[in-house]
């Protein structure tokens, strides 16, 4: 299929670019499929929410990425279907089953697991865009921080607390405690700060180039967190 909205008139020349006198030579353009121009609106309207942030027009969305506002429409009837779907490319889309996976073979070390599990974590997810984006999420209307918690509380933090109790010897299934809760956060907060140190504030990791999954960095974590935990409530022993 071809998108007839797109290109459907010549292209826009500007002669004052080239010089005076000169007129600027027109250039055919391709015509799009309908895929390849969604496909180009998403990953515009990616970058540009992790610029601007959502408080950002759609008017000003489609003049960065060359398209009429018309043409957003077109595919996205509405500014929250366009982020639902941005949701689901930079952060549903980025989780892997192999994490769940990893995390649940018993027979691993407890502390390699959560290595080998943040360090691709790490590497997979804390792009630019996730970061900015979930920050400017989270200082509008939490639409993205809310369902992305949710899938971590869901997948991801159950298996974090029973492993940590695997590594305490206790079997308790009961609901984690706050202490437990906020141990974990600080785990899980201190491997996202790296990304926030390099695509918010700027600071590069180790003096150097951005190095979010560096081994060494998330043992250190890890090591002092499964550490830190042996100081909770012993709870029922395996």
């Amino acid at each position: 299929m071809v998108d007839d909205l797109v290109n459907s008139a010549p292209p826009q020349t500007n002669p004052e670019w080239y010089g005076l006198g000169t007129v600027a030579p027109v250039v055919g353009r391709r015509r799009m499929s309908v895929a390849e121009r969604e496909r180009h609106i998403v990953d515009g309207a990616i970058r540009f929410f992790a610029e601007h942030g959502f408080d950002a027009q759609l008017r000003d969305l489609a003049k960065a990425i060359g398209v009429t506002h018309t043409l957003v429409y077109h595919y996205f009837p509405t500014k929250q279907a366009l982020v639902d779907r941005v949701y689901l490319e930079v952060f549903e889309g980025r989780w892997k089953r192999e994490w769940e996976t990893l995390l649940d073979q018993r027979k691993l070390d407890v502390e390699d697991k959560l290595v080998q599990f943040y360090v691709d974590y790490a590497r997979t997810v804390l792009t630019r865009e996730f970061v900015r984006i979930i920050v400017f999420s989270g200082l509008s209307d939490h639409s993205i921080t809310d369902r992305f918690f949710e899938l971590l509380a869901k997948r991801l933090f159950p298996r974090l607390v029973r492993e940590t109790r695997r590594y305490r010897q206790c079997n308790s299934r009961a609901k984690p405690t706050a202490r437990e809760h906020e141990l974990l956060m600080g785990l899980h907060g201190g491997v996202f700060y790296g990304g926030m140190r390099c695509f918010v504030y700027g600071q590069a990791m180790h003096g150097a180039q951005p190095a979010l999954d560096d081994t060494n960095s998330i043992t250190d974590r890890v090591r002092g967190y499964l550490a830190a935990s042996l100081a909770l409530e012993p709870g029922a022993t395996i």
